[in-house]
């Protein structure tokens, strides 16, 4: 069954590749959304796919690509939107 999560990711995740690598494991995992980034230096994320593939795509986030240096993860069920690709942003 599908579900959807929107998510937020806080610390230094701006201009360290987090929303290409995010788009990128996105994609491995056959997740739907987008990634964008945030007024407030976050990265915000809505993310559709299976109970177990948004687990882990979840636990993905709390690391992030090797330049980042994830502070906090929020997530919470979200209404899904029937998202086709996962796209970033701008």
């Amino acid at each position: 069954m599908k579900k959807a999560l929107s998510i937020q990711v806080f610390g230094l995740v701006q201009g360290v590749w987090f929303r290409k690598s995010t788009q990128e494991k996105a994609i491995e995992l056959g997740i739907a959304g987008f990634v964008k980034n945030e007024n407030d230096g976050s990265v915000y994320i809505e993310a559709e796919g299976s109970e177990d593939q948004l687990k882990i795509f979840v636990d993905w986030c709390h690391i992030g690509p090797s330049g980042a240096n994830v502070s906090k993860v929020m997530s919470k069920q979200a209404s899904i939107q029937n998202h086709v690709h996962f796209v970033i942003k701008k």
